[in-house]
């Protein structure tokens, strides 16, 4: 299905955007599921389908890293579907409907992630409770719009951590943040102490923590943005699976969205598999994972570590690399948060 309406975009805007001659030949790519089929036979694919048609026909125990980004509770429009909100009962019925059937497709040293608001949250953790043990709950902030007069602007979301075991994978190193440090501190010989002096800066490497500032929604200049409303940022995936996940893992998402899961999977090494109702979406994601062939930078991560927000483009300028685009991009951003 292509867009509902064609947009007039900025001359700067960077958003992935499809063709009926791009639709109709990504189209093929997609697969369906009528039987119950084997690891291999899904491996690097999209399945477009509605996930309870197919969610029998999965295989078992072949999933590494679940993460699961479902509808909230809310009334939405996903381009050719509509969710709608529920009781929060009827919500948590729902959500145990096809989260309890996923089960058998864990391995059991599995994580799983599993995303929600702070309508749906409570939901969450009771069905989540129930089928595996929950470890954690990262709260992110999602920057973004102009908020509402009546109420407290909602700009956090929420990421529940759990395991089907105690054996399970965590690489805390593998997702340091490099922040730049207001007040260094230096031992008794001057030195600086778990803090490093760089030509532009004092920055210090910490362990990632439950509570994540440092990412940036997809907008309008960014070369990974859709129209997908509620797509999450590769930064966010990127943190997710380099923790929980080992190279060559097999990374699973059932509700796909423009694929965003898939493609930083990709870029870091990992299988994937998603499944996805929309066919635009589902397009989308094969669009995006053709495009990571070529580019498997992800905004925000670079050389192992990852950057607090709007800091990364100062370190390429700092390295003298593409400053006419990093220059671009600051002004792009300076309109961003206008909005």
């Amino acid at each position: 299905m292509a867009n509902k309406e064609e947009k007039i975009r900025a001359g700067r805007n960077r958003t992935i955007t499809l063709k009926k001659e791009d639709i109709s030949r990504l189209k093929e790519k997609l697969l369906t599921l009528n039987t119950k089929v084997n690891p291999e036979e899904i491996t690097n694919k999209t399945i477009h389908q509605d996930l309870f048609e197919c969610i029998q026909c999965l295989p078992e125990n072949f999933v590494d890293l679940l993460f699961i980004d479902p509808p909230y509770n809310l009334t939405k429009e996903f381009n050719s579907n509509k969710f709608k909100e529920m009781s929060a009962d009827e919500y948590e019925e729902w959500f145990d409907s096809w989260l309890n059937p996923l089960r058998k497709s864990l391995r059991p040293t599995a994580s799983i992630y599993i995303c929600g608001d702070w309508k749906s949250s409570s939901a969450i953790f009771r069905v989540m409770s129930k089928y595996f043990q929950v470890r954690n709950r990262i709260t992110w902030e999602r920057e973004k719009g102009r908020g509402a007069k009546s109420n407290w602007k909602n700009c956090s979301e929420d990421i529940w951590f759990g395991t089907v075991s105690n054996n399970f994978t965590f690489n805390s190193d593998g997702v340091m943040l490099k922040r730049k440090v207001i007040a260094p501190y230096r031992d008794e010989n001057g030195k600086p102490k778990d803090w490093s002096q760089e030509e532009n800066g004092n920055y210090r490497l910490t362990h990632p923590s439950n509570l994540w500032t440092d990412m940036t929604i997809p907008f309008w200049s960014m070369p990974e943005n859709t129209d997908h409303p509620t797509q999450k940022p590769e930064k966010l995936l990127a943190k997710i699976i380099l923790a929980s996940s080992k190279e060559g893992d097999f990374i699973f998402d059932p509700f796909l969205g423009s694929g965003t899961t898939s493609v930083v999977a990709k870029k870091l090494g990992r299988k994937y598999c998603g499944v996805e109702i929309d066919e635009l979406y589902c397009c989308l994601a094969e669009r995006r994972l053709e495009m990571a062939r070529d580019d498997k930078s992800i905004q925000g991560y670079m050389d192992g570590v990852f950057w607090e927000r709007n800091s990364l483009n100062d370190q390429k300028v700092r390295n003298g690399k593409g400053k006419d685009q990093i220059s671009t991009q600051a002004e792009d951003l300076l309109e961003y948060f206008k909005l």
